[in-house]
């Protein structure tokens, strides 16, 4: 029995010695990814969103806020209404450390629009009616939390109605002399009942038919925290949880809620900051 040892010793260590080595795979934290160069604009105005690319894999804040970034490395924002100086979009991708880029914010100019007629009730609200209001909002806000790995944001928006641009993002408003906030979307005048369609695709994520302020109203999330709403709206054709495609009629144009006349209200957002859908439409807007 000793002297079979050796032998299988001996055989086992003549196999090895013949065998070619087998090739040790390196551990994931020793692969470097090639960098990708974050491609961002210079500068971008007030209301702007912003669409931008980097490194699939890489970590990107924008003012210290997490972004999403899709598989193919593109991510967006919004840039706010009342945004100074830069913004600060950090990037820190495989194998580099955080490299800041800054955008510089371009201001625009905001006309003060002043709008006579209004229900008094829908300016000064009672304090029941206020408690309605901040209910509603709420839900409103809610709803705009939602990220979703969906790009439909990223193709070409389209008009949702075709008219007159009778209230523009932006614009300081004044209801029966009363100073509000700025308008946080664009009106577009067109008769009652005329359908609404979806500027871009999208999953409904809040529909009621009565909101005290905006009345009739729809949400429509884009993806990566981007939404449209639609306000005013004689007729609600989708509910929530409805996957929606780029032309579809969502509803109709009314004046339901704080409103003198027909007309849509469409506003955009990215999470809570308030963006200009103007300025989405692109081409598509001359």
């Amino acid at each position: 029995m000793r002297r079979i040892v050796p032998v299988l010793l001996a055989v086992v260590l003549v196999a090895c010695a013949g065998t070619p080595h087998a090739q040790i795979p390196p551990r994931i934290d020793d692969i470097v990814a090639p960098v990708r160069a974050t491609v961002l604009p210079a500068s971008a105005s007030q209301g702007a969103l912003v669409i931008a690319s980097t490194h699939p894999a890489a970590v990107v804040t924008v003012d210290g806020r997490s972004v999403r970034v899709a598989p193919d490395g593109s991510f967006v924002f919004g840039i706010g209404r009342d945004a100074r100086g830069d913004v600060v979009v950090s990037v820190r991708q495989p194998g580099t450390g955080v490299i800041e880029h800054r955008i510089a914010v371009m201001p625009r100019d905001w006309p003060i629009e002043r709008i006579a007629g209004v229900p008094p009730a829908t300016v000064n609200p009672p304090p029941e009616i206020a408690a309605r209001i901040a209910r509603e909002q709420a839900q409103v806000v809610a709803a705009r939390a939602r990220d979703d790995a969906r790009e439909d944001y990223a193709r070409p928006f389209i008009w949702p109605v075709q008219g007159r641009i009778s209230g523009r993002f932006g614009n300081q408003r004044v209801y029966n002399n009363t100073p509000k906030s700025p308008h946080s979307g664009m009106d577009i005048a067109v008769p009652q009942g005329t359908p609404v369609k979806a500027p871009a695709a999208g999953v409904v994520t809040f529909a009621a038919p009565d909101l005290y302020l905006t009345g009739g109203t729809v949400l429509l999330d884009h993806g990566h925290g981007v939404s449209s709403n639609f306000l005013h709206l004689s007729r609600l054709d989708v509910k929530v949880g409805d996957r929606v495609e780029q032309g579809q009629v969502i509803g109709a144009v009314g004046m339901t809620g704080r409103a003198t006349g027909p007309h849509l209200h469409w506003g955009m957002n990215w999470f809570d900051v308030r963006v200009d859908p103007l300025l989405v439409l692109g081409d598509a807007a001359k």
